[in-house]
Parts: structure tokens; C-alpha cells; sequence
């Protein structure tokens, strides 16, 4: 099972984003979990067929855990954010306030 997190995180303040994740966010995940990756966006335009996306546009951030199943999940996600050392990480996030949209969806691989 897969779990895809794409985040709309305001483009303007991405570049300290990336320092934040690259420098401390994604090294510590990835010690965790079954990391697949973690991408940001770059300055190449988005392509996209059919039906326009919302005034958000499209995700700025995505990044992707492979898990056993859902009981693994939550026992994951609750050791890698429940711990004193994600809550130091995280309040050094340059804003939680840039997040304007944070959507997590599930996948199977075919």
C-alpha cells in the first residue's frame, strides 16, 4: 500500500521549504519509514488535460511512504510524528501557515 501526500504549500516561500525538508525533515522520515521519495516542485510549468485545476493549482509538494497496510500506517506515522524529536523538527517548518491545502489519498500498485 502507498501512501501519496501531495501538499499545497505556497510557492513563494519554497525555497525555504526545500532547505527545511531537504536539511531536516526528509533525513529524518526517511530513518523511519519506507520512504519512496519526497519531490518539490520545480519551475517547469504543469501540464494539464481536462478539466482545469482550482484557484490552488496544482501540489507543490509530493511525497510517498510504501506501508504493509493501514495498522502499519498509523503505528508509523505515530512513532515518526508523536516523537519530542519531530516536534523540534517541525517548529523549525517555515510556516504552517503556507500550507493551503494538505490531501493524503491511498494506493494499491497494479
Amino acid at each position: 500500500m502507498y501512501e501519496i501526500r501531495n501538499y499545497y504549500f505556497e510557492p513563494s516561500k519554497l525555497d525555504e521549504y526545500r532547505e527545511w525538508a531537504s536539511a531536516l525533515a526528509v533525513p529524518y522520515i526517511r530513518e523511519r519509514v519506507d520512504l519512496v521519495g519526497f519531490w518539490i516542485v520545480d519551475d517547469e510549468p504543469p501540464q494539464i488535460e481536462g478539466t482545469p485545476t482550482d484557484e490552488l493549482g496544482t501540489a507543490t509538494v509530493t511525497w510517498i511512504i510504501k506501508w504493509d497496510d493501514m495498522d502499519a500506517r498509523a503505528a508509523g506515522m505515530k512513532n515518526v510524528f508523536a516523537s519530542d524529536e519531530w516536534s523540534i523538527i517541525g517548529a523549525k517548518n517555515p510556516g504552517r501557515e503556507y500550507y493551503h491545502r494538505i490531501e493524503v489519498k491511498f494506493a494499491e500498485a497494479v
